[in-house]
């Protein structure tokens, strides 16, 4: 049977100088301290990375488990640059000193893992070969009671010693089948590549690397460094130092970005690469400044007296860390329903007691609230993600959150439309089908194409729900629009109600203009184009498009009994003398008697042949074909003998052929009028 390959990124996590960076060396071969300070000090700074190869445990089918290592520092003072290697982790190898045990930093990373989603972890219980047996019991207890109630309460904990080798072998089999039942990181055709390292080669340029999600990366593939915008050419790709044709999600990734220069090297007065900042490709939307999320703070803070106890206050500066980068954001509290904390971090929010219209004015430990995160600079975030919030000095790690509206806008902070929409998002944040029906439900009407573009979903899984929501009836497609149902039948209901009252209040008219049509929908229309989608799909069903008029499919233009009398004078003088009507000052000669003829004229039962010359319809058909049959048979003729061929005067006779010309019936040489080929014809 082949072995396949699966690939999965780990971090260390815990309190500093447990031993996490000595575990990884022991486990891999790699010392992931590579800064001269790092050795100098004796702790870890900055993130390292290192690279394990697993089997997984039988009974499970033969793979080989790529497993990239992210070690992160332990140090209070170094927080930041451990969120920093967090934000796109399988698993969490949480390292506790036996003789230490549970310590403040292994605490705030629980808390930090927790807030970032993550729900697997195993636990190394360092430095076992310094305690007695039974403190060692004691020990794994009371790594258990501090994990109680946390995401990874049930976490295998193995004692291990760096120095004697004890428990390695263990440890490794506790990964892998951890790994075995963990789902492979998703490929749904968006990659992301939150840069956490930028270096420089000679002979080759800028080097970035990071966690990869979300999509392969390519060699040659065209990228986006964002939020800024940068477009670059990858001119090679590598994975754990191996060159590779493309490097596919889960994986530890570095990339030659030729064409760009890191920021240390850049020119003053330019922006060069940095940590922070995603690489990714092109077509997956531009950056925003402001995201509407659920906060969420920690329950396991109740009672603390630490200042990550504190509530996080409306109009809070903090530092958002999302990715592998943060950046500083004011908190604007969204009013809303849901308070009260959930049974499980990070997932839906119950409706409580505090009315809709209440302000939040802070959010406590075991909490969570809607909020409006106002950066301060672009932000390149899909739905989904989760963040961590930390204060302004950087010592502190206040609350977590995930993005419900990566697009959010801030004129809506306060809309009673836009907190039923984050309600429902933050009940169910990761369900296609809610994503797409909140997204429809509030705006109304979007360009499929770029539904839920940033977002955790596949172009194909949106295309597949969208379609089902069609199905169902929830949504119709128009045009290149998909559009929320009720929506569509509101505008829908509102443009038969105005057709309708246009025919009940002028029955002699064809139908209700469409620019006054146009007028009376367009404050409700999210772009202009939807309108001529709209009437298309009215002419398709009951109604009728006739010029610049619309119409019910069945309505009759008809005389209102006030003129009736006018109409009916008016038929019978053109019927007396088809092709010698009166002149239209006679046949109209007062304000009813023009009106009835304009009521003829807009409903094609008359003609304007000229503007003294008016007929009944099919007099003017009658009339053309005499002209066309006496044409073909002569091959020409002047006015004259046309107009005796039709037994009429000049009067009638010339607008009449000048109408024939214009229509391309007929054509003037000289004094003499020919047919005039047909298009296309050579003559």
């Amino acid at each position: 049977m082949a072995t396949s390959e699966r690939h999965f990124i780990l971090a260390t996590a815990g309190h500093v100088d447990h031993g996490k960076s000595a575990l990884v060396k022991a486990l891999t071969g790699t010392d992931p301290d590579r800064l001269p300070e790092e050795k100098a000090r004796g702790i870890t700074i900055d993130l390292g990375f290192a690279h394990l190869e697993l089997s997984a445990p039988a009974p499970a089918e033969p793979a080989t488990v790529h497993l990239g290592i992210v070690d992160v520092p332990g140090h209070e003072d170094f927080v930041k640059n451990m969120v920093a290697g967090v934000g796109s982790i399988d698993l969490a190898l949480f390292v506790v000193a036996a003789d230490d045990g549970w310590m403040p930093q292994s605490e705030e990373h629980l808390q930090i893992l927790s807030y970032l989603g993550l729900r697997r972890a195993v636990v190394a219980l360092m430095k076992s070969d310094l305690i007695e047996p039974a403190r060692e019991v004691e020990a794994i207890a009371g790594v258990r009671e501090a994990l109680r109630g946390s995401p990874f309460a049930d976490a295998p904990v193995v004692p291990t010693s760096v120095l004697t080798g004890r428990g390695l072998p263990e440890l490794r089999a506790a990964l892998a089948r951890v790994l075995t039942v963990t789902p492979p990181p998703r490929d749904f055709g968006k990659p992301r590549l939150p840069i956490d390292r930028v270096f420089t080669l000679r002979g080759i340029g800028t080097v970035v690397t990071g966690t990869l999600t979300g999509g392969p990366l390519r060699r040659g593939q065209a990228v986006v460094i964002q939020p800024s915008g940068r477009t670059a050419r990858l001119r090679s790709v590598q994975s754990y130092h191996h060159d590779v044709a493309a490097s596919g999600p889960g994986t530890r990734t570095a990339l030659n970005l030729p064409d760009l220069e890191a920021a240390a090297a850049a020119p003053a007065g330019t922006a060069g690469v940095r940590r922070g900042e995603i690489v990714t490709a092109s077509g997956l939307g531009a950056p925003s400044e402001t995201l509407d999320v659920l906060l969420e703070k920690s329950a396991r803070l109740g009672g603390a007296t630490v200042a990550a106890a504190r509530p996080l206050k409306e109009g809070a500066l903090v530092r958002v860390h999302h990715g592998s980068g943060n950046f500083p954001a004011r908190v604007c509290f969204i009013p809303s329903a849901l308070r009260t904390p959930p049974s499980a971090p990070g997932r839906s929010l119950p409706t409580a007691a505090v009315p809709a219209e209440e302000t939040v004015s802070g959010l406590a430990p075991g909490q969570q609230a809607l909020a409006q995160l106002r950066a301060e600079t672009p932000v390149f975030a899909f739905i989904g993600d989760h963040f961590i919030v930390r204060d302004w000095a950087e010592q502190t790690t206040l609350a977590g959150g995930v993005v419900l509206d990566a697009d959010a806008d801030r004129r809506r902070l306060r809309s009673e439309n836009q907190r039923r929409f984050l309600e429902r998002r933050a009940a169910a944040f990761d369900d296609l089908t809610t994503l797409l029906t909140t997204q429809l439900a509030r705006d109304g009407a979007v360009v499929a194409a770029t539904l839920l573009l940033k977002s955790h979903f596949s172009v194909e899984d949106i295309s597949g729900v969208l379609a089902q929501l069609v199905t169902s009836g929830r949504a119709v497609r128009a045009g290149d629009w998909a559009v929320d149902r009720p929506f569509w039948q509101g505008l829908w209901d509102q443009a038969a109600a105005a057709i309708d009252a246009a025919h009940g209040a002028h029955p002699e008219r064809l139908g209700l203009a469409l620019a006054d049509l146009r007028t009376l929908l367009a404050p409700h229309l999210p772009a202009p184009e939807l309108f001529e989608l709209l009437v298309a799909a009215l002419g398709r069903n009951d109604f009728a498009q006739a010029g610049a008029v619309i119409r019910r499919a069945g309505h009759r233009p008809a005389l209102p009994p006030r003129l009736q009398t006018d109409g009916a004078r008016i038929r019978t003088a053109l019927a007396a003398k088809p092709f010698e009507p009166p002149p239209r000052k006679a046949l109209a000669p007062d304000a009813a008697a023009q009106e009835s003829l304009r009521f003829l004229l807009q409903t094609g039962e008359a003609v304007e042949v000229g503007a003294d010359v008016v007929m009944l319809a099919e007099h003017w058909a009658r009339a053309a074909a005499v002209v066309r049959e006496f044409l073909q048979a002569r091959g020409r003729a002047t006015a004259s003998e046309l107009r005796q061929a039709l037994g009429t005067s000049r009067r009638v006779i010339i607008p009449l052929l000048e109408r024939l010309d214009r229509e391309g019936v007929t054509a003037r040489e000289g004094d003499q009028r020919v047919l005039r080929p047909p298009a296309g014809t050579n003559g």
